[in-house]
């Protein structure tokens, strides 16, 4: 796609305010020189979502999708990748200049960048807390770095039925454990926090004195209690910002065709969440 054309580019998703994707790509599109280029942010549902496809014009370049429309999305597609298909979700879509509509999955190899990037290339098992949607996205990344089982916590035996449909579905040796024996997970070398804020910090009291690694998804607030006692050990602590950061590269990469400015990008992000904090 040319560069030095006027571009769109878009966030969609219900609730969509509180979303960093614009400071993050518009960061991206000012370092690359990519003046004509915009990126905004639009509140869209599952229902207002086919017209809203369905209106994009030549200009636009891609969109990044978050909930409640990642799956919503997929009918209207023309395409999608294995690693979408994976966990039947879409976080974005790229619009070629011959009108197709392609999706696809950055979360994924996102988190596999994060861990790559703290010197984490592959574990021999590692544990989920929680099993939402980004549990099955983290359990799409764990069936390319670990070699050994996954330990999931959860809180209902519908929740242990859907993680043990995306094991099987993704490849991946899926143990079940109640949520009340979460801080066993602890012990794992790669512990995946994927719970709303607050639902891990009564386990911080828990921390080993020497932990692995621990990916907590959330990025604000920042640090959780559970990943302020990690940092405390002088463990390997990565975070929401980290996995944000990484799946907007692919994005940007993808929508652009030029490469993603990493440390400008986290910059931009570290920014405005110390500006939220005041």
């Amino acid at each position: 796609m040319p560069s030095n054309e006027a571009h769109r580019a878009a966030v969609l998703g219900s609730p969509i305010a509180h979303s960093l994707s614009p400071v993050l790509h518009r960061a991206a599109y000012a370092k690359l020189g990519l003046d004509a280029w915009s990126y905004g942010r639009f509140e869209v549902d599952e229902a207002a979502l086919p017209g809203f496809v369905e209106g994009l014009d030549a200009s636009w370049a891609g969109l990044s999708l978050t909930m409640p429309l990642k799956r919503a999305v997929i009918p209207l597609l023309d395409e999608i990748t294995g690693a979408a298909a994976s966990v039947e979700a879409v976080n974005t879509v790229v619009l070629t200049e011959d009108g197709r509509r392609l999706g696809d999955n950055t979360d994924i190899p996102g988190m596999i960048a994060a861990l790559r990037e703290r010197g984490l290339g592959t574990v021999e098992s590692a544990a989920v807390l929680g099993a939402g949607a980004t549990a099955s996205s983290a359990l799409a990344a764990l069936s390319q770095i670990c070699t050994g089982p996954v330990t999931t916590y959860v809180r209902s035996a519908a929740r242990a039925d859907e993680m043990r449909g995306w094991g099987e579905r993704l490849g991946v040796d899926v143990r079940i454990a109640d949520w009340a024996t979460a801080d066993e997970a602890l012990l794992a070398p790669l512990v995946i926090a994927t719970t709303p804020a607050g639902a891990t910090d009564a386990l911080a009291e828990s921390v080993p004195d020497a932990p692995g690694t621990l990916f907590d998804v959330l990025y604000e607030p920042w640090p959780t209690v559970l990943a302020s006692r990690w940092s405390a050990t002088g463990a390997n602590v990565v975070g929401g910002l980290d996995l944000l950061v990484h799946q907007a590269v692919f994005q940007v990469e993808q929508m652009t065709g030029r490469d993603a400015p990493l440390a400008v990008m986290r910059a931009a992000g570290e920014q405005a969440l110390a500006a939220r904090a005041h």
